[in-house]
């Protein structure tokens, strides 16, 4: 977009309330101009062609075609940043596989709906920098065969790190479909709200090989098993004796975001005295930059998403930038540039 011209948005959402929530909202700041509205996706498809928005808000739930169905028709020939709005519900990651960017849930009656308006206009400010897929990703919900690494004590000597923001609760599932059930143990900070990180870590487990949970405060980390961070508290690994565990506290944010891939990154830094392999993904700002910079000092293999696959090129550019990735792969060859790396330390 050009600098200083304001963010054209269509809101879409049945609920009267919703959109007046929304409408007032994101009007009140000053780079965002909503130019309309829409109550259901016909009324959406009818107007997107004229009104040629930068970024639309729109509700999952809808009577007639569901948001999901709207985007799995309409994003392939007409790429534009969808920011859902959703209750809490699992059909929020059908619909990031459909081309969505990103998404905020919306208020319950005992929630803030000032934090909803903060939320859903930071990412709207966000997706209109962002570069929607087109098309959904291959097989979304079948792992990718993989042959398994086999043992060595090598292989049960390394820990894995990996962060994502805006764009990455799929590119994090394109790389983890595509390993094997005997991986080393992973740490996985992905920026969510409250309430979706279960969902995804449990959505992860269906799909990969490997077990993926979200993590508790004190779980051990072992091969085989990947821990997604749960919203709204920091994540780090901590080292007893010769075994490493997760810590899961409040904390004070770290680089803006609680959970934060620098604080996961730094304490691996910190902490692990084994390999360690650090991966950064798509999203935007620079958490996990400065700790991925860390890693690497300590002798970590370092990988990030390059600009061509991420969704919105800041983290892995920031991460880059500062020289603290060993190689860039795109998001359907990270996972291939993991194996290899992995295969090199028996």
């Amino acid at each position: 977009m050009e600098l200083g011209k304001k963010i054209r948005v269509l809101v879409v959402d049945d609920s009267a309330l919703a959109r007046n929530l929304i409408i007032q909202g994101l009007s009140a700041h000053p780079r965002i101009e909503v130019i309309g509205y829409a109550i259901n996706t016909l009324d959406a498809k009818q107007k997107l062609p004229r009104l040629k928005p930068d970024v639309v808000t729109m509700d999952v739930e809808m009577p007639g075609q569901s948001g999901i169905d709207f985007l799995k028709e309409y994003l392939p020939n007409n790429p534009v940043p969808v920011i859902l709005c959703s209750s809490l519900n699992l059909k929020v990651f059908d619909a990031l596989n459909a081309g969505a960017v990103d998404f905020v849930r919306k208020p319950d009656v005992q929630e803030s709906k000032e934090v909803f308006v903060t939320n859903l206009t930071q990412k709207v400010l966000v997706a209109s920098m962002a570069r929607p897929r087109s098309i959904p990703l291959r097989s979304p919900s079948v792992a990718v065969e993989a042959p398994a690494l086999g043992g060595g004590l090598a292989m049960d000597r390394v820990l894995v790190g990996l962060g994502a923001s805006t764009g990455g609760t799929e590119a994090t599932l394109e790389v983890m479909r595509r390993l094997p059930a005997d991986i080393p143990p992973m740490v996985i900070v992905q920026h969510m709200p409250k309430g979706f990180t279960q969902m995804y870590a449990d959505r992860l487990n269906r799909i990969c090989k490997m077990e993926v949970r979200e993590a508790r405060n004190g779980d051990e980390l072992h091969r085989g098993l990947a821990l997604v961070a749960p919203a709204d508290l920091q994540c780090r690994v901590v080292r007893i004796g010769d075994k490493y565990t997760v810590s899961c506290t409040q904390g004070e944010k770290v680089s803006g975001h609680r959970p934060s891939v620098d604080a996961m990154f730094h304490s691996m830094a910190e902490v692990v005295r084994c390999k360690m392999v650090g991966i950064i993904m798509t999203g935007m700002g620079q958490d996990g930059a400065a700790g991925l910079l860390e890693m690497r000092k300590k002798g970590a293999y370092t990988i990030g998403q390059d600009k061509e696959s991420s969704v919105v090129y800041g983290m892995p550019m920031v991460a880059n930038d500062i020289g603290a990735v060993c190689i860039q792969a795109s998001c359907e060859n990270v996972a291939n540039v993991l194996l290899r790396h992995l295969k090199t330390l028996h």
